[in-house]
């Protein structure tokens, strides 16, 4: 065997071993990158299953606005009728419409819990209060697993885009995701004050 044919067998292995390192590398990004959105809307489910329990214990108080509950429910109705593809969205479209929907029911829950602090004895209800807790824990996660997505898919976006496995990526099929940007409405948290402080 010649000294050429064996130069050219080893950096042949090393570029197979580097590609092989490159695919698999952008395979595990991407699959974290579906984890950390199904955390995302894990975290989303679980504050539209609060909804209903908040309803329900709020429509207890008497002369309670009926226009802010229905507009809370409808709220919650149209986030539950978006539906994205398994492994988080396929365009910046999709994922726009799907977090405006899902701020919208964060700042109707915000105007329900608001427009509930003119009621005492509703707020004085242990149900109440531990809806108030559930919410605020989960708007907390919320954010956490909004900013883990984020994490995972600048990771995988960089390794889409950047060489070698630009190159990869472009051969079997991986495709930069659409980024979660935030409005100027969302750049600070909401502060909703449930008269603990008082």
């Amino acid at each position: 065997m010649s000294k050429s044919l064996v130069i050219l067998l080893v950096i042949a292995l090393v570029l197979g071993g580097v590609g092989v390192f490159s695919y698999n590398g952008l395979v595990a990004s991407d699959e974290g990158v579906a984890a950390k959105w199904g955390e995302v809307e894990n975290q989303y489910k679980r504050r539209a299953d609060l909804v209903p329990q908040l309803v329900e214990t709020v429509k207890g108080a008497a002369d309670f606005e009926k226009s802010t509950l229905r507009e809370v429910t409808e709220l919650r109705a149209s986030v539950g009728k978006l539906s994205l593809p398994k492994g988080g969205p396929e365009s910046q479209a999709q994922l726009d419409e799907f977090i405006q929907a899902q701020d919208a029911l964060g700042q109707g829950l915000g105007r329900l819990l608001v427009v509930a602090e003119r009621y005492p004895d509703l707020k004085a209800t242990e149900a109440f209060r531990d809806l108030q807790s559930q919410l605020e824990g989960n708007e907390n996660r919320i954010g956490v697993a909004r900013r883990d997505y984020v994490d995972a898919l600048q990771k995988f976006n960089t390794g889409v885009r950047s060489f070698p496995k630009n190159l990869l990526a472009g051969w079997f099929g991986f495709e930069a995701k659409p980024q979660l940007e935030f409005g100027k409405e969302n750049q600070e948290a909401p502060k909703i004050d449930f008269g603990q402080g008082r």
